[in-house]
């Protein structure tokens, strides 16, 4: 039996729970890919899956949302060995073994093949975080109908990139942080306008639009949810994405009285199928000719997982982190 190593995790904890094996590689069989896997991006998602807050994922279980490398084998599919490959949601890492391994066993509909040069910490940066940017720009706000967006929690991963991908929509950006210091940094990614956020910005909001803002994209999640609500114009459309204050719950949540007349509450937490093949290759050229800026955090090698864990654990990475396996 051929064998590879990845990080198992058998019960909820800190990132020790995360423990570096020798398991079986995965078996290819009709209708999935096996992947080398050479680099991924660490998500928010396996963070509250580590701690146990994700009740549907049972362990064992390999962690791991998305993946880039080499596809292997394809049995009955149209890949061919060697092709660029990422993969992303799905079920993976959630209900069969995902990314944090040396080889990955994903179905077809979940793998996009590449056509690039970038390099493999850059293109592991981005499936998932171009997926539900543009999940959430297009289907949660409808950002075609839209004229200007506010990025709540604009100094994350998905923060960035929502600035850049709303900025190549032709809207007008602002965008939110905690820290005055990271100013420059937001104008300099793209927003026209940015907010000190501490934790009311409702006010401040219309002090740029009278009326409110046509879109605002939360990320924080329900620590800031109804204040984002207040910042939205009549007829104007929140959709709420990142869940960065961990928070997941809104206690004692009154829908007549906390979400304003005309405004629209959504959330996006969507799958593979809301980008296609053609959008995610026009977004990894945008990236390999410099149009499109990748706000990348740490990059680490495989076996220092556990230290990626430990930083996200910090919310001090200031960028996607990346994990590269030779």
């Amino acid at each position: 039996m051929e064998m590879m190593r990845a990080f198992v995790i058998t019960q909820p904890g800190g990132p020790e729970k995360l423990v570096l094996r020798e398991v079986p590689k995965p078996t290819p069989r009709d209708g999935w890919v096996l992947i080398r896997n050479r680099a991924f991006g660490l998500n928010r998602s396996e963070w509250f899956t580590r701690r146990g807050e994700s009740p549907s994922v049972k362990f064992p279980r390999v962690l791991g949302i998305e993946c880039t490398g080499e596809a292997v084998e394809a049995p009955g599919s149209d890949l061919i060995a060697g092709a660029h490959v990422a993969a992303m949601m799905g079920g993976m890492g959630r209900q069969y073994d995902g990314s944090y391994s040396e080889f990955v066993l994903v179905p077809r509909p979940h793998v996009f093949p590449l056509k690039t040069k970038l390099d493999w910490k850059v293109l592991g940066a981005l499936p998932e975080m171009l997926q539900t940017t543009h999940g959430s720009l297009h289907t949660g706000l409808e950002v075609e109908r839209a004229q200007n967006i506010l990025v709540r929690g604009g100094t994350s991963s998905i923060g960035f990139m929502a600035i850049a991908l709303a900025r190549s929509a032709g809207l007008e950006v602002s965008a939110t942080t905690r820290s005055a210091n990271k100013t420059g940094e937001l104008k300099a990614a793209g927003a026209r306008h940015v907010l000190i956020d501490d934790g009311s910005i409702a006010e401040q909001s219309r002090t740029i639009y009278s009326n409110g803002y046509d879109r605002v994209l939360e990320l924080i999640g329900t620590s800031t949810m109804l204040d984002s609500l207040r910042a939205a114009r009549r007829g104007g459309i929140v959709c709420m994405t990142g869940i960065l204050g961990g928070q997941w719950v809104l206690p004692e949540f009154h829908p007549m009285g906390d979400v304003p007349t005309g405004v629209k509450l959504t959330s996006y937490s969507g799958e593979s199928g809301d980008i296609g093949a053609d959008q995610l290759q026009k977004y990894v050229e945008l990236v390999e000719t410099g149009k499109l800026e990748v706000k990348l955090g740490p990059v680490f090698p495989f076996e220092k997982l556990q230290e990626a864990h430990k930083l996200m654990d910090e919310n001090r990475a200031n960028g996607k982190i990346v994990i590269e396996v030779t």
